[in-house]
């Protein structure tokens, strides 16, 4: 009867205890290689055109600016009032998920 030394582990075959490998697998990870998927490749890209984006849509800022001096921009106060609220909320929330 023939003894197998060959470990196992998840599915995936490891070193046996001399150090080689098994079943075609590198004995040690400088031997490894790595492939990025590709969906590792497309969050790269998506990333990459998104800073080119900006922050701030300066046409609404010069538009909202032009209402201020023409004094046709109106607050809703209740609007804000909600906003702020529902931000508070999200804070308290956040700080109780971490506790």
């Amino acid at each position: 009867m023939k003894v197998d030394n060959s470990l196992n582990v998840g599915g995936l075959p490891i070193s046996d205890p001399k150090g080689r490998s098994v079943k075609g697998q590198p004995a040690s990870k400088s031997d490894a290689s790595v492939e990025s998927s590709s969906l590792s490749s497309r969050l790269a890209e998506i990333q990459s055109s998104l800073s080119n984006v900006p922050v701030v849509d300066s046409a609404k800022v010069d538009e909202i600016k032009q209402a201020i001096s023409e004094g046709r921009f109106k607050v809703n106060a209740d609007k804000v009032a909600d906003s702020l609220i529902e931000s508070v909320r999200q804070m308290l929330g956040a700080q109780t998920n971490k506790a």
